[in-house]
């Protein structure tokens, strides 16, 4: 019976002492709401919009962090692209809505709604926002350029 109450102690200690990593793990990803455990692009590969100009899902196989964000690539040669030169291959404003950031918010983004210009990547949140978006694209640029300096930190609840 002794031995029964240790292991059962030992199972209830292991399973605290797991659960208690994966709390502390999850509250770090959130210290000052740019961390996401979710992948960037809703784990679309950003280096499909350039090479085959169209969204692809990405596999948890073929991953890369950039600027606190992970993305997930179709291929190993997509994430050797991506890895040799982010910044030509990420989503701008972290893969948040161009127009939302243009408007200081931080809304999520529809893989499908995308343009590059001027070989960057921009993403929109909807069929809507993107044609209001596209109405005056470089204005709306220009605007969120700016306000990504004052929001990039912040979380979108605090927008």
């Amino acid at each position: 019976m002794n031995s029964v109450f240790k292991r059962g102690s030992k199972l209830f200690a292991l399973v605290s002492l797991l659960i208690a990593f994966a709390a502390n793990g999850a509250s770090a990803g959130m210290t000052n709401g740019t961390e996401n455990s979710t992948p960037v692009m809703g784990g679309y590969d950003p280096v499909g919009y350039f090479e085959m100009n169209k969204p692809i899902k990405g596999s948890g196989f073929h991953t890369a962090t950039y600027n606190g964000g992970t993305y997930l690539f179709a291929s190993k040669e997509n994430q050797k692209k991506f890895s040799s030169n982010p910044a030509k291959y990420a989503p701008q404003y972290g893969g948040y809505c161009a127009y939302g950031v243009a408007v200081g918010k931080k809304f999520y983004s529809d893989p499908y709604r995308w343009k590059i210009v001027d070989n960057k990547l921009y993403l929109n949140l909807d069929k809507d926002i993107q044609s209001k978006w596209n109405e005056n694209v470089r204005g709306y640029i220009s605007k969120a350029d700016s306000n990504w300096k004052k929001i990039e930190h912040k979380h979108p609840a605090e927008l």
